[in-house]
């Protein structure tokens, strides 16, 4: 069973940092674009960062451009988030999706595995 396992959310203060993982686990290997969407309660989930397979192409949401950094280490099967000068406007859950094309797309609906979330709060 291909699962997407999210880690590293947690609690940061206005202007810290954190780094969320995200480990593919399964025999499948995924050769497609990967991404990170969050979402909080009553508003829709919001497309913050994609990346391709090579990690040669990524692709960010304008609220998180020139704070976040998105990468992948396909020998890990692993995909990360570095998340800096961080803003209680970041505050969600944090999903990590495969997507079912070979573009990034920013739409949910372009990616057909998700991971569970993991919450991230940044208090001001």
């Amino acid at each position: 069973q291909v699962q997407l396992v999210e880690s590293g959310g947690g609690l940061v203060q206005t202007g810290g940092s954190l780094r969320l993982s995200c480990a593919l686990s399964g025999r499948t290997l995924i050769r497609y674009p990967m991404g990170w969407f969050r979402q909080v309660p009553g508003k829709e989930r919001e497309f913050v960062a994609g990346i391709t397979w090579s990690g040669g192409v990524t692709d960010y949401g304008d609220s998180v451009k020139g704070r976040f950094t998105i990468s992948r280490d396909n020998a890990k099967r692993t995909m990360y988030l570095q998340m800096s000068s961080m803003e209680p406007e970041d505050t969600a859950v944090y999903y990590c999706a495969a997507s079912s094309s070979y573009s990034i797309s920013r739409l949910s609906n372009g990616y057909n595995l998700w991971g569970q979330g993991t919450q991230v709060t940044v208090s001001s």
